[in-house]
């Protein structure tokens, strides 16, 4: 069992004999450290495995668990498999499909090194296999999540008025994205927050001292480590928080980490949540007259959308996806991502609440240290190891296309029908920020100009020949060609001045 699989209806677990099985899971240094996982990231992860191992004990299952600082742990997961399997000589090794090929390709290598059989299953925690999607796929020219969408929701009935979809169409997105306006969001519910107990403390303390100079903080751990937490959360959510969800859904706000958003995504990563019961919650919630359709639709699209939908990009892909580049980026990512320490609002309020909490929402990430990144010109890899390390939520299935695809377009468009880009005025339009900002949106020269706004008419115009390939981007390029020469060249000095100090890179 691995540390994004702490179900107990785990296909590992459907056939379990408690005379001849026992459960094998180990916490190793490497899952730390290929990328330097945030302290909140692995305090998660460590926490929910133990939370987990402690229950099947209870269960009277019998554990094979090695913890991270056992004096003989070696370190890796492909080593410490092996010498179990020396160990045990056992008759074959079971385990539901990984999150991340990395893994399944070292546990392969294992298995065959020592001739032991390896029967990997499906992960029924997911409502469509990698062979649907993979033949959802076929014949294609252009795969678009929209339309898988609709196949998800006729399959399984999710959101349907017998063969229509409830309420006369697919998606309500238009209705959601609203900004707060001059008056902000006014009271918040207050997030599901955990206080850490014993099991966690302990973890939080090694973790500390193991990984003291691993990204971000772990003072403000709060993350839901067990099934009962995650349900908590989930109830919290669907009561209170669903209702303005949809609306307010791309809205940001200055020191306003939590807003209206599920705060579950961690959950159902580590499968503390199954996504049936989270959208049946949901669905119940519209039924109930508790929650508006849009709202509801726009949840329940982010999960049996976008989350099925990367994961069968991901495995159809992989492993060739993860060198995508194909806006030839070459930038190294600015050391302050690290840090947090930028005079621009937005980036500085994004990466702090991300390197205290391990959190940030779908907007923060996409057009904001996303759209940053693509603007710059960042080389995806290294956009993606960020992503991955510091974020609570971050599995490699699910956050590798949405950084790749989504974020930097550098699969160049398998997963998206365009590159996610806007200047400085759309953060103006659906965020605070700007407010306390020294620099200014409208603005693409000047001592005062935005970044983001000068690197997008530059990033426009660097790009046009490609970008006018792609219907979606006629109107940007149309307002690109608006511009004078001598403009055009101005914005692209400015971008080049901001761009040298910008990319001094400290990792």
């Amino acid at each position: 069992m691995l540390g994004d699989q702490l179900n107990e209806d785990a296909t590992a677990l459907q056939d379990f004999d408690p005379a001849q099985d026992a459960v094998w899971m180990a916490e190793v240094t490497q899952e730390s450290t290929h990328v330097p996982s945030s302290k909140q990231r692995t305090t998660l992860f460590l926490s929910a495995m133990r939370h987990f191992a402690a229950r099947l004990k209870q269960r009277g299952v019998r554990l094979m668990y090695t913890r991270l600082d056992a004096p003989d742990n070696t370190g890796t997961l492909a080593t410490e498999l092996e010498r179990a399997i020396v160990r045990c000589s056992p008759q074959k090794v079971v385990m539901t499909a990984p999150g991340e090929w990395r893994v399944l390709d070292a546990i392969r290598q294992v298995a065959r090194k020592h001739a032991v059989a390896l029967d990997v299953r499906d992960d029924t925690h997911f409502f469509c296999t990698v062979r649907e999607f993979a033949a959802h796929a076929k014949g294609r020219k252009q795969l678009r999540m929209e339309f898988f969408y609709r196949e998800m929701r006729k399959k399984t009935g999710i959101l349907m008025d017998g063969k229509l979809p409830l309420g006369g169409q697919w998606n309500f997105d238009a209705e959601n994205r609203a900004s707060f306006g001059k008056q902000g969001p006014g009271v918040v519910p207050a997030p599901s927050r955990f206080k850490p107990d014993e099991m966690t403390l302990e973890v939080i303390a090694l973790v500390n001292r193991r990984f003291s100079v691993h990204p971000g903080s772990v003072d403000q751990f709060g993350w839901p480590v067990d099934r009962e937490q995650a349900l908590q959360a989930l109830a919290d959510f669907i009561q209170h928080r669903l209702p303005q969800f949809g609306l307010y859904q791309d809205a940001m706000w200055e020191g306003e980490a939590w807003l209206f958003h599920s705060h579950i995504a961690s959950a159902l990563n580590l499968k503390l949540l199954n996504p049936r019961e989270v959208i049946a919650a949901a669905e119940s919630a519209y039924r109930k007259g508790a929650a508006p359709l849009p709202a509801v639709e726009g949840f329940i699209r982010q999960i049996l959308g976008w989350r099925e939908y990367v994961r069968g990009i991901y495995w159809t892909h992989m492993p060739t996806y993860a060198d995508s580049n194909a806006m030839e980026a070459s930038q190294p990512l600015p050391d302050w991502y690290w840090t947090g320490d930028t005079k621009m609002s937005c980036l500085r309020d994004a990466i702090h609440q991300t390197l205290t909490h391990g959190y940030a929402h779908h907007i923060q990430r996409l057009m904001v240290t996303g759209l940053y990144a693509l603007l710059l010109g960042v080389e995806p890899r290294q956009v993606h190891e960020w992503y991955l390390a510091v974020y609570v939520d971050a599995v490699e299935w699910v956050e590798m296309p949405n950084t790749l695809g989504m974020g930097q377009f550098a699969d160049g468009g398998i997963m998206a029908s365009k590159p996610y880009v806007a200047s400085g005025k759309y953060i103006d339009r659906m965020s605070n920020h700007c407010a306390s900002c020294p620099f200014d949106p409208a603005l693409a020269t000047g001592p005062t100009a935005c970044p983001f706004t000068t690197l997008y008419w530059e990033f426009l115009g660097r790009h046009a020949d490609t970008l006018a390939k792609n219907p979606r981007m006629v109107m940007q390029l149309k307002n690109l060609h608006r511009l004078s020469p001598a403009e055009r060249a101005a914005i692209s000095a400015q971008a080049q001045t901001h761009r040298a100090p910008a990319i001094t890179h400290a990792r």
